[in-house]
This record gives structure tokens, sequence and C-alpha cells, in this order.
């Protein structure tokens, strides 16, 4: 239905370089002069001060809309130190990242007749001339966010977008049953489009625990690899969350097997010139990549940061790093010795357990759950101590064993990574063509008024999805038919 939307007959230019031309019969208008922006509380009659309102902090707003209107207090207690906005408002997150993220929300089914929330919203209060639901719309285009960023000020971290760039912002404005008809179609696409991410997001976590099964039925022995079915005969390991383990493994902890934070003082003087590669936590990710493209001299990397080297394993420390499951197996590091963020734990095994197999100890779950056990330090900045790692427990194999376990592991999980890189794809190309479609009929591009009063009615959907998955380009064809096969899957 939505390959039948077609560009209107006439157009005209805008006089807006990022807006280009528009339909002939609509009109530019500053957003000040269509919108009342931060109205003031003093509205509130004295009579409603024990009134009920939604609280609305930044977390209780999505990137995609909605917000979680659950918390209700009366207006006396919020009545200092919040942002004032009500039913039929539009709000934006005006703080970084928040505002480039696309924090905001069209508060048209607001529960109560007024609402508090951050004081890092700017709220627009829509005059006749302008729908709520079209001006929010509005808010969401890349152009709106991308033009707001470069106008930010205040310190780095604390930058925002100032009212007066609010105020002055041209907006294509169309007649109210066009805005309204747009409205419907967008609208009408996001409940699509958030089924079908919704069933890919499902999809994604059930691959992740089955990655995890795997990774502990092979490691603690659960199953030989080697045939596919359990070995003959098991021992109490004596470790709690280990259960049983095959009778002729060892459990060993991990100190005896393998060094803990060597140090760099072993690298001999005349390597200092040598290159090394450098990592700091956002080259390594969750599932054991590493980008190692940047490479310095030693020297330069001597003081401040984390030595280890070709065949050491490395596991995030701080929270939420450690629980997220930041480490690598540094088999094929590109230098013989490297450096990183001090935020990593190095492990060096020695000659009774492979790289490999150290490393898929790191990946357990009860590894990672146990060592968030143990973490100290204050909230933001828990870590992990060297003396969990250097005690834990862990089953060891025969060393033809481990190296079967690795091998098993590499080429069953890698399986499992290609099919939810390609589920995370679909999210990607879903949500670039929203965005796409949200630009081209916002802006004019495309005539949605004849679709849209083809449009069948579908409910809302109120609840909260997590958090947006990035953008990236995409085909609408391709996009189609995944939102199409993904309903008729859902029947």
């Amino acid at each position: 239905m939505i390959d039948r939307l077609k560009p209107y007959p006439d157009y005209k230019d805008s006089g807006v370089p990022w807006l280009g031309e528009v339909p002939e019969h609509w009109e530019v208008r500053r957003l000040k002069r269509i919108a009342r922006l931060n109205p003031s509380k003093s509205e509130v009659p004295l009579a409603m001060r024990n009134d009920s309102a939604v609280f609305l902090p930044m977390e209780r707003v999505g990137s995609d809309g909605r917000f979680d209107a659950s918390e209700v207090r009366s207006i006396s207690a919020l009545w200092n130190g919040f942002t004032y906005f009500r039913r039929g408002d539009v709000i934006v997150a005006k703080i970084t990242p928040c505002f480039e993220n696309g924090k905001g929300a069209c508060l048209q089914n607001l529960p109560t007749s007024v609402g508090f929330g951050s004081t890092e919203f700017h709220v627009m209060r829509p005059s006749g001339a302008v729908t709520a639901p079209y001006l929010y719309r509005i808010t969401t285009l890349s152009e709106f966010r991308r033009l707001g960023a470069d106008e930010m000020t205040g310190a780095a971290g604390q930058q925002r977008v100032p009212a007066e760039f609010i105020a002055n912002f041209l907006i294509p404005l169309p007649p109210l049953p066009e805005q309204t008809a747009i409205v419907r179609l967008l609208d009408y696409t996001d409940r699509r489009v958030r089924r079908s991410i919704r069933a890919k997001q499902k999809r994604i976590k059930l691959l992740e625990e089955y990655r995890q099964a795997l990774i502990h039925q092979a490691v603690t022995g659960q199953i030989d690899v080697r045939t596919g079915k359990r070995y003959p005969a098991y021992k109490d390991s004596g470790v709690e969350w280990l259960g049983q383990v095959p009778e002729h493994w060892e459990v060993r902890r991990l100190k005896r097997i393998a060094r803990l934070n060597p140090s760099k003082s072993e690298i001999p003087l005349a390597m200092r010139n040598d290159p090394a590669v450098f990592l700091p936590m956002e080259r390594v990710g969750l599932d054991g990549q590493i980008d190692a493209s940047e490479v310095r001299s030693i020297s330069a990397l001597w003081n401040g940061f984390t030595y280890f080297r070709r065949g050491d394993v490395i596991v995030a420390k701080i929270t939420p790093c450690f629980e997220n499951g930041k480490g690598a197996c540094l088999q094929n590091l590109p230098t013989s010795v490297g450096f990183g963020s001090t935020e990593f734990h190095v492990i060096r095994p020695s000659g009774a357990v492979t790289v490999p197999y150290l490393y898929r100890i790191t990946t357990l779950s009860e590894f990672r759950r146990l060592g968030a056990d143990e973490m100290t330090g204050a909230a933001g900045q828990q870590r992990v101590p060297a003396e969990f790692i250097a005690n834990f427990l862990i089953p060891l194999p025969p060393l033809p064993e481990q190296t079967a376990i690795a091998e098993y592991l590499d080429a069953q999980t890698a399986k499992i990574d290609a099919a939810i890189a390609a589920a995370r794809r679909a999210i990607e190309l879903l949500r670039e063509y929203r965005e796409r479609l949200i630009a081209d009929v916002v802006t004019g591009k495309l005539d949605v008024r004849e679709v849209a009063e083809c449009l069948p009615e579908e409910a809302e959907e109120p609840e909260l999805l997590q958090e947006e998955v990035e953008l990236l380009s995409g085909e609408s064809e391709e996009t189609s038919e995944a939102l199409s096969a993904d309903e008729e899957s859902e029947g």
C-alpha cells in the first residue's frame, strides 16, 4: 500500500536549504508562529494544586515517541523544580545526547490534564494551525535533530538546544486535513515496524540464550562435543554452580593455571620502540572480536595503559562492561605485545590450558554473574577484583578436549552470530525505512492523502519498546518485504 505514494502535482521553492521544494499549497512557517514555547505553570489554577499530575523524568520518555505515564503525584509536590506541560503539548529533550537520540513525545493522550517532568525538556503547545501529532513528527525529522545539535550551547557533555533554535525553526505546514492524513499513515507504519522489530528482538534474545546454553554445556562437560553425547561417568565437582563434571576432568583455581595481570617490566628495553596494538574499551566487542587497527610505539603507550601480549585473554573489569561480556582471546594479536584500557584484567594461560578454552571460561554466564556479585567500588564505577578471577574454580579437561571444545564452539557460535547479525541488520533496515518515510511525507515529497483514507483502524500500542536500534541504510523494497513477512508469521 505504501508503495502507491506519489509526489504532489505541483511544487514551489520553500526558501529553506534543507527543505527544498514543498507542495504548492503548503506554507512554510517559523515554529513560534504556530506554537507556544515553554508555557508558564502560573496558568494552573490554585484550586488544582492538589490534583494529580503525571511525572515524566527523562528515563520514562522513549526515542520512539512513547512514554511511561505510570507515575502520578500531586501537582503541589511537583510544583518546584520540574518542567510543566499539559495534555496536548509536545515535549522534546534539549540536552545532549537525548536530543540527538530523539527523546520526545506527543502528549495528546496524557492521562492527567497537566503534568511535570525533567527540566531537560522543551515544551511546545500547538495553536489551531497545527495538530499536536504533526508537530511532534516535525521534531523527529533528522534535519531538526542535526541542525539543533549544531546550535547547542554549554560545556561538553552538558550542551543544550536553545529555545531560540526551536522558536525560529522553519517548518513545512500543510492544511490541517493533510496533517491528519500524514500522521495517520505514519502511525500505521510505526505499528507495523514495531511489531516486526519486536519479533526480531525476540529472535535475537532466543539465539543469545541458545548460544550461552551451548557454551555452558560444552565447557562444563554436560556434553562430549566429540560424540554429541554425555560422558560415560561423572563426579561431583564440589562447586555449587558447576555441579557434576566428567570423571577424568579436574577442577582448578584459575590462578593455578594462569598468571593474572603480568608486569610490562618483562618487555626488553630493546623493544621499546617496536609497534604495539592499542585497545581502548570501545575497540573490544561483546562477542570476542577486537579492532586491532590502531598501532602505536610501545614507548608511547608505556604509561597509563594495561599491558598484554599475544596469547593472553583480556576481560573487562568495570561495570557494565564486565556483565555485558567485553573481553577477547588475543591469540591472533597482530603485534607481539599490546596495551589497552586500564579497565581490563589480563589472564595469561600456562601450559595446562589453551587460550581459546580459557576465553570460553570467561564467557560463562556464571562467571559474569558471580563476578558481578563480588564487585567493589562506588555505584557506576564498580569493578571485579583480581582476587575473584584468581580464585575462580574452573572445569579443566585434558588439552585435546579443550581444543575440541573451543573448535566446536567456534563453529556453532559462528552460525548463531550470523543469524543474530542478520536479525539486527533487518532491524536497522526497518528503522532506516521509518526515518526516511517520515522525512518524505512530512516534507511533502510524497502525497499521502489517497492512501491514508484506505488505511485500517488499529489499536495503539501504549507500552514502551527498548531503546531504538541504530539506524543504517536500507532499501524500501527489502524493508516492505520484511514487514509483510513478519505480519504473516505473526498470523
